[in-house]
C-alpha cells in the first residue's frame, strides 16, 4: 500500500489533534450585584495610570485599544435586564458582560487570566442577580428551611402583617435563586456545543471550578443577623456557605470541585479597624465568609480572595469628598432654600470638588462609575478582583 505525503501529513495532524484534545473546561461564576459587575468600560483608562495595574489593562485591550475579544473563552450569562426580567447573553468573552452591556464584572479579567494559565477552550457560566442574600435567596437545600426568629415574629406582628402569609412568602422565596442558578447551569451543560464551538462531544466537558462573589445583602441585614455588631455575629453565614459548597458539589457530581470565595471588601482594609459597631460588623462578615476556606474538609479545594486588597485609596478619598459636597448642597437646598438653575448644581459640584481634590484624586474620579458598595464601579478594582480569582483558581485546577 502506498501513502502520499498529503495523506501521511493528514494522518499525523489528526493524531496530533487527538493527542491535544481535552474536555472543555467549565467555570461557574455566581453571586449578586458585584458578580454582575457595575464598572463602566469608560473607566478602563484609569487602570493604566498605575504602573502596578497597567499590565492588566494591556491584557484587557487589543492593539487598537479596543476591549480584547477572546477566541478560546466563551461566556453564557444569566441575569436580569434593565427591566428586571431574566435575560441570557452568550458569546465570546469580552467587555460588556457586566450588569449591562456597558459594564464589566470580575468575569472579564477572570477569563483573560484563566485563558493564559490553561491555554485551552474555556466556557464561563455566569449567574448573578442584584440584591440577593445567602440566608434566603441562595439558601442551599441542606441548610434546612428558613426559620423565623422570635424578633422577626414580633416585628411582623407589630407591623400588623399576616404572619401566616409572611411565612408562606418566605418559604417560596427561600432557595429560589439557588434553584434558578443550578437549573441554568444544568441546562447549559445539556447543550455545550451551542455555547462553545470548540466543544468536542467525544472529549466532553469538565466542571473545573466555581467562584462565589456575594455578601453585601447579608452584611446589612440586621433582622437576620441581630448580633452583627458583636464578635461572631455573622457565623451563620459561614455555616450556610459551607452547606452551599457541599450542595453544589453534590448536584454537579463533582466532589472536589475547586471553589473560590470572593470575601467582601467594600470600603477596603480600613473599615475593619477599631471597635466601632461598623468595624466589628465588617470584620465579622469577612471572617464568616472566609470560614469555609479554613475548614479541614475543604483543605486544598476552597480558596479565599480578600477583595479588600484591591480597593483603591485615591478613588476612595475622592469619592468621599464628592459625597460630602453633595450633602452640603442638600443642606443648602433644605436649610437655606437655595435653588439652582438648570446645570448650575452640577457646575457648582464639579467646581467645589476640583478645589477639594488633589490632582491625583481628580484623576481618580475618572475611574469611578458607581457607588462604593459596587466597588465604586471601578474597572481597576473589579479587574484586579477577577484576575485574583483566576490566580487562586488555576493552581487548584491544575492540581
Amino acid at each position: 500500500m502506498k501513502f502520499s505525503i498529503a495523506s501521511i501529513s493528514a494522518w499525523l495532524f489528526a493524531g496530533f489533534l487527538t493527542a491535544q484534545a481535552k474536555p472543555l473546561k467549565v467555570f461557574i461564576l455566581a453571586g449578586q450585584s458585584n458578580m454582575q459587575g457595575h464598572a463602566m468600560i469608560s473607566t478602563f483608562d484609569y487602570i493604566g495610570r498605575d504602573p502596578q495595574t497597567a499590565p492588566m489593562l494591556a491584557q484587557m485591550r487589543d492593539a487598537k485599544g479596543q476591549p480584547t475579544i477572546c477566541d478560546k473563552v466563551w461566556i453564557n450569562y444569566l441575569s436580569e435586564d434593565r427591566n428586571g426580567k431574566d435575560q441570557e447573553r452568550i458569546g465570546k468573552l469580552t467587555a460588556g458582560f457586566g450588569a449591562t452591556p456597558e459594564k464589566i464584572g470580575p468575569e472579564f479579567t477572570f477569563g483573560l487570566t484563566m485563558e493564559k494559565a490553561l491555554d485551552e477552550p474555556i466556557l464561563l457560566i455566569k449567574t448573578a442577580w442584584g440584591g440577593k442574600s445567602l440566608h434566603t435567596d441562595f439558601r442551599p437545600p441542606s441548610a434546612g428551611p428558613f426559620v423565623f426568629a422570635d424578633t422577626d415574629i414580633a416585628r411582623i406582628q407589630k407591623q400588623g402583617k399576616d404572619l401566616v402569609a409572611e411565612k408562606a412568602a418566605k418559604a417560596a422565596a427561600t432557595g429560589h435563586y439557588y434553584r434558578l442558578m443550578m437549573a441554568h447551569v444544568k441546562n447549559a451543560l445539556d447543550n455545550p456545543k451551542e455555547l462553545h464551538p470548540a466543544y468536542d462531544s467525544k472529549e466532553g466537558y469538565e466542571i473545573a471550578g466555581f467562584v462565589w462573589f456575594q455578601g453585601f445583602n447579608d452584611l446589612v441585614d440586621g433582622n437576620f443577623y441581630p448580633n452583627r455588631h458583636q464578635p461572631g455575629g455573622y457565623d451563620e453565614y459561614g455555616r450556610l456557605l459551607a452547606h452551599f459548597i457541599r450542595d453544589v458539589r453534590t448536584e454537579l457530581k463533582a466532589p472536589q470541585l475547586p471553589f473560590v470565595i470572593g470575601v467582601i471588601g467594600v470600603g477596603g482594609p480600613s473599615v475593619v479597624e477599631g471597635e466601632t459597631p461598623a468595624a466589628i460588623a465588617n470584620r465579622g462578615m469577612r471572617s464568616a465568609m472566609a470560614m469555609p476556606g479554613h475548614m479541614p474538609e475543604f483543605k486544598g479545594t476552597v480558596a479565599n480572595v480578600m477583595t479588600a486588597n484591591f480597593w483603591d485609596p485615591l478613588q476612595d478619598s475622592a469619592d468621599k469628598k464628592k459625597w460630602q459636597i453633595k450633602a452640603e448642597i442638600e443642606r443648602m437646598k433644605k436649610k437655606d432654600g437655595k435653588t439652582f438653575a438648570r446645570g448650575e448644581e452640577e457646575t457648582y459640584l464639579q467646581t467645589k470638588l476640583q478645589a477639594a481634590c488633589t490632582a491625583e484624586e481628580w484623576e481618580a474620579l475618572k475611574g469611578i462609575s458607581n457607588q462604593a458598595y459596587h466597588y465604586l464601579g471601578s474597572a481597576k478594582i473589579l479587574g484586579g478582583i477577577g484576575k485574583a480569582f483566576a490566580e487562586a483558581m488555576a493552581p487548584m485546577v491544575k492540581k
